[in-house]
């Protein structure tokens, strides 16, 4: 299967038309990625409306290319780039041929930058979520009325003008929807689970607008990954990196339904820089299994050592990787493994700078579990998910719920909760902080309405007073959201009483502790994670 279209000779197309073949579709769409932090929501979003979706490389696919191909429409996502003084590398004569096209925020400028229409810097950026006012329900926005929530995201905005039919609006966007002929766009980011009806307009976009016909429901996901993993590994033993969060777990189960043997299957705990509970709760979920050997490596003494001295938050993720690689690499030797496995997302991988094409993409973050080069081959089975559709094909091969459900956790554990310098007394502030949050959390009823939560630690000091006398005390952060894939997320709004009764457990458990506070921030901009 073509995955990323970088080239389209005879070679190429014969593989388009055999996926065609497998597909039992005359359809295919073409997805130019030009390095949005949200590319491949789209395609998922157009994988589960059941069209066949090619993602192109506009670097490299040119005119002739999409004449050759002849897509039933053409979507330009959103990145990083800008119209005004970082102008993406795209073949423009592709949106003079007539295929309908879907711009995305980027996407849409550059259209609109093509038939005459001039982009400038918003007075007033819009990052979050906003309301869209609908002024024309037509086209992509056929059957849309009144208000809808969108996610936002850009710095840039289409001046009003004549050629273009303005079809909605935001406070800060005089066009959020236009179209122009053929060419339709959105300010907006109908991909993410924060726009409402978003998947709609794609619907209405391949099917309304492009006339798309064939629906041909996708495969078993799970069945295909497992089979593939069957024939890669053979007979051959693999190391699973463990951290009991549900992206692990369910690669575990891939690996369960594809090898099934203990002996083959050795899954790592690395201990140090983890949860007050993760290490039992990995112990009670895999230590007693027949098809797989568990291991707990004890590293704190590691991590503490490369960590020392490093504030910055970039370095204390390099020196966790190396910990991290080192680790894995001893064990792989120990257990004679051919192949080391990792419940690594395309999260990850578009996070920490790579995607589908050449075109630039933000370092958002650099992950523990990208780009390390093990000496052994990696299996990510789940490097084409996010967190919502791994979650999705672990529950179809019978991943308990609890496993699925627990929340997220940063594969650079607590460093990444820890502003500053990580030391043991300050790993174990951070450990207590999380403990006392979680489980105020349960009690309330609270855990499993939200997608994930945590407390940072800064290095900021604040005066206090504990016991009728000044005192010093460290600031600490408390946070939660609520997201569906992690790409965005905002910020949950919790009763004041349970807040209040988390901030006296912190301020009187812990002593070091001396001020708590709530952060209200969504991602974007924020990221989830501090660190």
């Amino acid at each position: 299967m073509v995955r990323t279209l970088k080239i389209v000779d005879d070679s190429v197309m014969v593989q388009i038309r055999k996926e065609k073949k497998i597909r039992k579709t005359y359809e295919v769409f073409l997805l130019f990625a030009m390095g949005s932090q949200f590319d491949h929501l789209i395609a998922i979003c157009l994988a589960r409306l059941g069209v066949y979706c090619l993602v192109a490389d506009p670097r490299s696919i040119l005119t002739d290319d999409v004449r050759m191909i002849q897509p039933q429409g053409i979507i330009l996502s959103g990145g990083p780039g800008s119209m005004i003084d970082e102008i993406p590398e795209f073949d423009r004569d592709i949106l003079d041929i007539g295929i309908p096209v879907l711009g995305i925020c980027l996407g849409f400028q550059m259209w609109a930058d093509h038939v005459g229409c001039r982009i400038v810097r918003s007075a007033k950026r819009e990052f979050g979520v906003h309301k869209l006012r609908i002024i024309k329900s037509k086209g992509i926005l056929e059957g849309f009325k009144g208000n809808i929530d969108v996610l936002e995201s850009h710095a840039d905005s289409v001046v009003v003008n004549s050629n273009i039919n303005v079809l909605a609006k935001t406070e800060n966007a005089e066009v959020a929807a236009a179209s122009f002929d053929h060419l339709h766009g959105v300010q907006f980011h109908p991909e993410v689970s924060d726009t409402e009806r978003g998947e709609e307009i794609f619907s209405r976009f391949c099917f309304n607008i492009c006339g798309a016909k064939d629906r041909f429901p996708s495969a078993d996901v799970a069945r295909k990954k497992i089979s593939s993993l069957k024939e890669q590994i053979g007979k051959d033993k693999v190391l699973l990196a463990l951290s009991g969060g549900s992206d692990s777990a369910t690669v575990a189960y891939l690996l369960k339904n594809a090898i099934g043997d203990k002996k083959r299957l050795c899954g790592v705990y690395i201990k140090g820089i983890d949860r007050p509970d993760d290490e039992d709760y990995v112990i009670e979920k895999f230590g007693s299994q027949s098809w797989i050997d568990l291991k707990v490596v004890d590293a704190t003494s590691d991590f503490l050592d490369a960590l020392a001295g490093k504030h910055d938050m970039h370095q204390k993720r390099l020196a966790m990787r190396g910990v991290y690689k080192k680790v894995l690499e001893k064990e792989v030797g120990i257990f004679g493994a051919k192949y080391i496995a990792q419940g690594t997302l395309y999260t990850d991988i578009c996070e920490s700078s790579s995607g589908y094409s050449g075109e630039r993409k933000a370092t958002i973050k650099l992950h523990h579990n990208t780009g390390l080069d093990f000496s052994v081959p990696e299996l990510m089975p789940l490097d084409d998910c996010v967190k919502d559709t791994g979650r999705a094909i672990g529950r179809s091969i019978g991943v308990p719920e609890d496993l699925l459900i627990r929340h997220p956790f940063p594969g650079p554990g607590l460093i990444v909760r820890i502003i500053g310098e990580v030391t043991s007394v300050r790993l174990r502030i951070a450990r207590a902080l999380d403990g006392i949050f979680i489980e105020e959390l349960r009690q309330a009823g609270f855990y499993e309405k939200t997608w994930q939560a945590g407390v940072s630690l800064t290095d900021c000091m604040t005066t206090c007073t504990k016991g009728d006398d000044a005192a010093q005390g460290l600031i600490v952060i408390v946070w939660a959201v609520a997201s569906v894939n992690g790409f965005t997320a905002r910020a949950i709004d919790y009763p004041h009483d349970f807040l209040s009764r988390v901030a006296q457990r912190m301020t009187n458990e812990i002593p070091e502790v001396g001020l708590v506070t709530y952060r209200i921030s969504d991602k974007p901009p924020s990221t989830i994670e501090v660190g």
